[in-house]
């Protein structure tokens, strides 16, 4: 059955209206809840940038069934793995073991801030391997030291665990990612709709024994009762996405963003984005992700000017056509 979630864009919207609409998705239906983890947006235009976790502590007291992930944190530079295995395992028992922790090798937009510099992606992926080491050694609650190539840890210990556990979902980018991390994880985190991504994931966690995962996707639209207003509206605020991860994930701050997608247009955006009011374009717009074998998939929608009216009017027949073609 595959799972529908809605995404809380610290990018675009203030801490309290992002518990609101947490609150909204809740009644309208999702399953379940990501927050982005940014210093900063991608944008100027984008305007926000609360603390993820602040807002994650506030959503897991106001909403009572979703569950809730980071989508996703980055455990190696802004964030010590010690400090982020604390906060995972802290909102694990305030949201009564609702919470799955999204890790990921992060952007240099946000990792650039603690000024460090920003390492080549093959070092970030095994800075990332050793942090979630860290992680899953304090989450047993045992004191824990550490000396490792990227990581110290001195006799640490995390007092307050929930009894399960915290899940860990690894975000992943090709066969590398998903050979480093496939046993290391319990879910998936990916960005396209690659089945072949999917198939390499569960062929190594079938051949280390290790139980079935989520494969958890995420995907923009802009749902507006004008189409052309709507794409104007995921030109302004997205067009930064059509870089492409490989690009984005280096570029080091909003003005870099503003000048790589200075040149892409709004067809450019409308035929990557789903735009407009017809329900039935924005479900085939992410029909590619479960078809590949995603099990979850997160909606961002574009704007925060759009959110209220999209959470109460248009979120529960949206999730109701979703779910009937997906078959869940």
């Amino acid at each position: 059955m595959t799972r529908f979630g809605y995404t809380l864009m610290t990018e675009q919207s203030g801490p309290k209206e992002l518990v609101r609409y947490a609150v909204a998705a809740e009644r309208a239906g999702f399953d379940f809840e990501v927050s982005s983890d940014h210093y900063f947006p991608w944008l100027d235009s984008m305007g926000h940038a609360p603390y993820a976790w602040s807002v994650l502590g506030a959503v897991a007291q106001a909403t009572e069934r979703v569950d809730l992930m980071t989508y996703v944190t980055c455990p190696t530079m802004r964030y010590h793995p010690a400090v982020v295995a604390q906060k995972a395992a802290t909102l694990g028992l305030l949201s009564d073991n609702r919470f799955t922790l999204g890790l990921g090798s992060g952007e240099n937009l946000n990792e650039h801030v603690i000024g460090e510099g920003w390492p080549m992606a093959a070092v970030r992926q095994d800075m990332l391997a050793e942090a979630v080491q860290i992680i899953r050694a304090l989450h047993t609650g045992e004191l824990t030291t550490w000396v490792g190539e990227y990581f110290r840890v001195d006799s640490a210990r995390v007092w307050d665990l929930p009894d399960t556990g915290v899940p860990l979902a690894i975000a992943i980018s090709g066969n590398r990612s998903i050979a480093e991390f496939a046993p290391l994880a319990d879910h998936m985190v990916g960005i396209e709709p690659d089945a072949q991504l999917i198939q390499g994931w569960d062929q190594i966690r079938n051949d280390e024994g290790l139980p079935d995962s989520r494969k958890i996707g995420q995907i923009p639209i802009c749902w507006g009762p004008d189409k052309d207003q709507a794409i104007a509206r995921a030109h302004e605020l997205f067009r930064w996405s059509t870089g492409g991860w490989a690009v984005n994930a280096d570029l080091p701050t909003t003005a870099a963003f503003e000048g790589a997608s200075q040149f892409v247009r709004p067809e450019d955006v409308a035929e990557a984005i789903a735009c407009g009011p017809d329900l039935d374009e924005l479900v085939e717009s992410a029909r590619p992700f479960w078809e590949a074998g995603y099990t979850d998939i997160a909606l961002v929608q574009v704007g925060d000017e759009s959110q209220q009216e999209f959470l109460d009017k248009v979120a529960e027949p949206l999730l109701e056509k979703l779910r009937a073609a997906a078959g869940s």
